[in-house]
């Protein structure tokens, strides 16, 4: 697993295992003993004989616990144990666990009080497929049922509630959700309830019941606001619920988060999309652009610094599309300088941007403003305006590159990295040698690169003179191989340079860290400081390859 699908997918990597630390395709091989503990932010307290850690807050039996959001209220949350570890016979509220000799909790509707309060009804037990956007929406997910009572768990084995969110942006996502369903056919156990949500739920719909007619719930992410109504009738006794409307203007806001980072929040600040490219299936999964009033995207992250972050990600399928809906009708680039002005903030990410509604006054907002990252992740998919307007992306090649150029030319060096498709349909040799030249002018710090794969729903499925696939193969191979020479040269460039790196992960091996820059590369370095993770330090790069820098901590290398 890599750093960068670690966090997509909200798993901690297990102790002792081998982590591809990849970033934007980057691969670096680190054993990470710790990615939590007492570097938490914000944690003073020592870490207890469960490992946990006691901050003054109500405490779980979890290592490295991060604190959730509750209405003002601070309540604990974060990452859940290594999934090497065997169950405990207790829960995050540090309760016995009502489990039979089946290892399944006996009843979804069995209740015991936690120290807050709340009813603990049930488990439940939550798997995340995709992007940020997803996994963010599982951690509101997750904040929805806690908040209902339920507690989480490791493994399906001893969950009464088996949810998979999942992705559909490719075939190969969508057939690995059916292949995992279908383990259920003959182990179901009584009582239990599986649910699909998110963007295979939506594409799908009750089609789902056909192929696994043992699931319960299929919610699509823009009906993910209805979820507690339909949680109450699976738990009045419903066999099958569905939630699969599009038409809203309401974005997912929950009472409560589980924060599954012990060091950067996601905060969504728009939802769904309206650009309409032909091969995507986001509008049909995600619904219509609709954007949160700045007020209440600030008052989030202003919450999210006084639990001791000090790092957001602003999310959106076209983040930069951000309308504010208030009276105050804040533009984009004014989010985010306000957001990075929030007393305590020291990092603002944002991602993904369109390239239609990228301005300069974006580039400005990076120049002014030192919290806000000097990264932009700006897709092209192609570098042919022939294969532009069959994708419906809505610029030229010509016009992409103008936004490339602004941002090479701004005051304040940016990295740079994209999306990138290869075998749309129609896409010719010269097509793709238009991509390659594109990518030699961009000089990306880093791609995302795909194979086209037809999807439900979408103008493309409908389109001629398909690519074979072996061709797409070949292109790709052609494709990352050059941009693997790109990134060996920028990265050699860093040599002897200092960053600022927030430190994220502790190797096996003795006085190595790893962490992510401003500019979102993988640094790895070494450092003889006893615990570094959540502290900010500078770096002094002496290595580089194509996907990560190594460098030695200076001043010490303590943290701040």
């Amino acid at each position: 697993m890599n750093a960068a699908r670690w966090e997509r997918c909200g798993n901690p990597p297990e102790k002792g295992r081998v982590v591809d630390c990849e970033d934007m395709g980057n691969s670096f091989d680190i054993s990470l003993e710790r990615l939590t503990g007492l570097g938490v932010p914000g944690g003073t307290g020592s870490a207890g004989a469960g490992g946990g850690v006691s901050s003054g807050r109500l405490a779980l039996g979890l290592a490295g616990l991060k604190p959730g959001t509750h209405r003002g209220e601070t309540l604990e949350g974060g990452l859940r144990p290594c999934a090497a570890e065997e169950p405990k016979s207790t829960d995050p509220w540090g309760l016995p666990s009502k489990i039979g000799a089946s290892g399944v909790n006996q009843s979804a509707r069995a209740t015991s009080t936690d120290p807050s309060g709340l009813r603990v009804k049930g488990t439940f037990y939550l798997e995340t497929f995709g992007c940020q956007m997803n996994d963010h929406d599982s951690e509101k997910v997750a904040g929805v049922l806690l908040a209902r009572g339920y507690r989480q768990v490791e493994s399906p084995d001893t969950a009464a509630v088996i949810l998979y969110n999942t992705c559909s942006i490719r075939e190969k996502a969508a057939q690995k959700i059916f292949s995992r369903l279908g383990e259920y056919r003959f182990t179901k156990k009584e009582g239990q309830v599986i649910g699909v949500l998110g963007c295979l739920a939506q594409q799908e719909g009750e089609e789902i019941f056909e192929r696994a007619p043992w699931v319960s719930l299929v919610c699509g992410s823009a009906s993910y606001r209805k979820l507690p109504e339909l949680i109450a009738q699976l738990e009045a006794g419903n066999s099958r619920i569905t939630g699969l409307d599009t038409d809203t203007d309401e974005t997912f806001e929950t009472e409560m988060t589980r924060r599954n980072n012990p060091w950067r929040a996601y905060v969504t600040i728009i939802e769904g999309c309206d650009k309409a490219c032909s091969y995507c299936v986001v509008p049909f999964t995600r619904g219509p652009e609709r954007s949160r009033a700045s007020a209440s995207v600030l008052e989030e992250v202003r919450q999210l610094v006084d639990l001791g972050y000090t790092e957001v990600l602003l999310l959106g399928q076209t983040v930069n599309s951000y309308a504010d809906p208030s009276a105050r009708r804040m533009r984009f680039s004014e989010l985010l300088a306000a957001v990075a002005e929030v007393p305590g903030m020291r990092r603002v990410r944002f991602m993904t941007s369109h390239p239609r509604d990228f301005g300069k006054d974006i580039v400005e907002a990076i120049e002014a403003v030192s919290a806000i990252c000097d990264h932009v992740h700006l897709p092209v998919q192609s570098g042919s305006t022939a294969v532009l307007r069959a994708m419906a992306r809505t610029y030229t090649r010509e016009e992409y590159l103008e936004r490339i150029a602004m941002l090479r030319g701004a005051k304040r060096r940016i990295s740079i990295t994209t999306d990138l498709i290869v075998g749309f349909p129609g896409e010719t040799e010269r097509d793709f040698e238009e991509t390659l030249s594109l990518m030699e002018v961009a000089q990306y710090d880093g791609a995302f690169s795909f194979k086209y794969s037809p999807r439900p729903n979408t103008p493309s499925l409908k389109m001629e003179d398909a690519i074979p696939e072996e061709e797409k193969s070949r292109r790709l191979g052609i494709l990352q191989a050059r941009q693997r020479d790109i990134q060996v040269e920028r990265n050699a460039r860093l040599v002897g340079e200092v960053f600022e790196v927030l430190v994220e992960g502790k190797s096996r091996r003795e006085n190595q860290w790893m962490g992510h820059t401003s500019c979102n590369r993988v640094l790895n370095f070494t450092s003889p400081a006893k615990e570094l993770l959540g502290h900010y330090v500078q770096v002094r790069v002496t290595g580089a390859g194509p996907h990560s820098l190594v460098g030695e901590a200076i001043h010490g290398g303590g943290g701040q």
